[in-house]
């Protein structure tokens, strides 16, 4: 039953620049698709001509398989004068797609996999911080954290320490609010929209809303993309290839608050595609 609850969620599964050069061919939940069109008017079809529900959002052209789609979240940010909005294109990763996810949320892991950038040691702590499942809005929310990054961002001058927090509106979509080192009153917002491809393959969409006028568009995509290829290589030598749902599967620590409250959420919700169970 997981594919069947999954078919009403939205997927990226195509950037506006990618589009204007041409159609793409994607693969969402096992279908092979389509993406063509203009920018103002996409159209996503599958093999047989069957023409799915589309809508550009936040760069990206968004489709759903199902007939009663959940809404998709609003990231108000993105609409605000003055940011640099950044489609980074797409990290193909042979992983689940919750997994991706899940890896996004993770802190403990920036000095070890991306040394001397969000992480370095000694600087290995991870502080005491707040995450919970809020119930009025559905999301996953993981607040108060800090942590000491080299360079927070392609405009951070030097280290600093980084105030983050992140949200998850949907099974694989995550929203990472940070300090904005030109603009320590703001925040910047990264985002991951995950194409699910299969339970154990996705394309990976990093998606940004930043305050920086100083970067070229390119450095900015090269430097997201450099995060993400670092990680891939991680996920996919990850164990079980899907992400277990059951405490006992494995064994957590104190720093991943948010990894429990994610695993604990999408268990709640029964969005078990790329999961597994205690009895799967």
């Amino acid at each position: 039953m997981s594919r069947e609850h999954a078919l009403n969620d939205w997927y990226a599964v195509a950037d506006v620049p990618g589009l204007t050069r041409g159609p793409r061919k994607a693969r969402l939940l096992g279908c092979d698709l389509r993406v063509s069109g203009q920018v103002d008017d996409p159209v996503v079809t599958d093999e047989a001509g069957h023409r799915y529900p589309a809508q550009v959002r936040y760069d990206h052209i968004w489709t759903t398989l199902g007939d009663d789609p959940r809404a998709l979240f609003e990231i108000p940010e993105g609409e605000q004068p003055g940011r640099r909005r950044v489609p980074c294109g797409v990290v193909r990763v042979k992983c689940s797609p919750l997994r991706a996810v899940e890896n996004f949320l993770d802190i403990a892991h920036f000095p070890f996999v991306h040394t001397d950038i969000l992480g370095a040691e000694p600087h290995t702590e991870v502080m005491a911080y707040k995450a919970e499942i809020r119930e009025e809005e559905d999301e996953v929310w993981a607040t108060n954290i800090s942590f000491y990054q080299p360079q927070a961002a392609k405009s951070a001058g030097g280290g600093i320490t980084t105030k983050y927090a992140y949200r998850v509106h949907a099974p694989t979509t995550a929203v990472l609010y940070k300090t904005c080192p030109p603009r320590p009153e703001e925040m910047d917002v990264i985002a991951i929209f995950v194409q699910p491809r299969s339970e154990t393959e996705c394309d990976v969409w990093p998606w940004m809303a930043l305050y920086d006028d100083s970067s070229e568009f390119a450095e900015l995509v090269q430097f997201q993309q450099e995060i993400f290829l670092q990680d891939r290589s991680i996920l996919e030598n990850q164990r079980p290839t899907r992400l277990p749902l059951d405490p006992k599967m494995e064994i957590p620590t104190r720093a991943d608050l948010t990894s429990i409250a994610y695993r604990r959420w999408l268990k709640r919700r029964g969005a078990y595609y790329g999961a597994m169970t205690e009895d799967a």
